[in-house]
């Protein structure tokens, strides 16, 4: 199949509108049976309760060409589960899971044209997303719901590509005890827009958020888990508060089953930061990106960047999303060639 005439290698981690995309609508208790579209504009009522009160929530996962020229995806099955955490949480009804991994397989193949081609460099991202659809004025959850996936061809999630990043500890908190930091759901991220630019604008790439609780430990970035390392250790923070990555659910596997590492999911304290050699954000859209230095408001912790540890870490997980390397049963969906 040939590919849409793109510069493959320059793209951004930005929003490439492609050919088709899926959608379902939820009405009188029933989901409808969905289907492909070529409609990126959404017609909504004005006082569509995601749009008054915010009911919403959505994943990210990638499809990639693996070196032997099949396109992938990369443990869908994971991430429809996650979403229907979510809408429990958001009192959404849960969009079928084995349907959820059926609407991705759809629109990848769909757009196989968008997706880009080995050694590129670049993934095609996926995003599936759900909203309150129906007009709602009193605080209360929506009666009707729409589901949507569509996808785009991104570059790197962090400009110029993997090096070190620069990061601060947050004034601000990003999720109060037994709210919703464990869902991925909109208000989640609407609420670190103003501190992430603010972060940007400070020179910046991220900023590490502290539970809210106790301000003594490090729980995540605003859109990344935060791993440490320390020889053949893997540590990785543990909170009720974090959103359980898929992309560290797969790095602990990696660490203990590929690699021999010790690992170590539990809380980890501010105050150990700089006994660790090695740190890095994980995520789907950054896979892994090493931090150079946490900024602590002028006391500084920097660490080796790209070390051996997350090196090897991050060349077996996309070796495994690329078909260089063998891949435990069930993390690899087979989308097309």
């Amino acid at each position: 199949m040939e590919k849409k005439n793109l510069d493959w290698g320059s793209l951004g981690f930005n929003y490439v509108q492609t050919d088709l995309r899926y959608v379902s609508n939820y009405k009188d208790g029933a989901w409808d049976e969905g289907c492909l579209t070529d409609q990126a504009v959404i017609p909504i009522n004005e006082c569509a309760c995601v749009l008054q009160y915010a009911q919403t929530c959505f994943e990210g996962l990638k499809a990639y060409t693996t070196e032997d020229g099949k396109i992938v995806c990369f443990r869908p099955d994971l991430n429809a589960a996650r979403m229907a955490s979510s809408c429990a949480r958001l009192q959404m009804p849960v969009f079928p899971e084995d349907r959820f991994v059926d609407a991705v397989v759809q629109t990848v193949r769909a757009n196989a044209q968008w997706v880009p081609p080995y050694g590129s460099g670049a993934t095609l991202y996926i995003r599936p997303y759900m909203f309150g659809s129906d007009a709602i004025i009193g605080v209360k959850p929506a009666n009707e719901y729409q589901f949507r996936v569509f996808v785009t061809p991104v570059g790197p999630y962090f400009k110029g590509g993997i090096k070190p990043l620069t990061v601060r500890i947050s004034d601000l908190d990003r999720a109060a005890p037994r709210g919703t930091g464990h869902v991925k759901a909109g208000l989640n991220y609407a609420m670190s827009l103003s501190n992430i630019v603010d972060a940007h604008e400070q020179g910046y790439d991220e900023n590490v958020y502290l539970d809210s609780a106790t301000r003594t430990h490090i729980e995540e970035t605003g859109g990344a888990n935060i791993i440490f390392i320390q020889g053949n250790k893997l540590v990785t923070p543990k909170s009720d508060t974090i959103l359980p990555s898929i992309t560290r659910r797969s790095l602990i596997h990696v660490a203990r089953e590929y690699l021999g590492m010790e690992v170590e999911e539990r809380p980890v304290e501010l105050a150990e930061i700089g006994q660790f050699a090695e740190c890095g954000l994980c995520g789907t859209a950054a896979v892994i990106s090493p931090i150079g230095t946490i900024d602590d408001h002028g006391k500084l912790t920097h660490y080796a960047g790209m070390g051996p540890g997350i090196q090897k870490l991050y060349d077996t997980l996309t070796g495994i999303q690329m078909g260089r390397i063998p891949a435990p049963e069930g993390w690899i969906q087979v989308i097309g060639e």
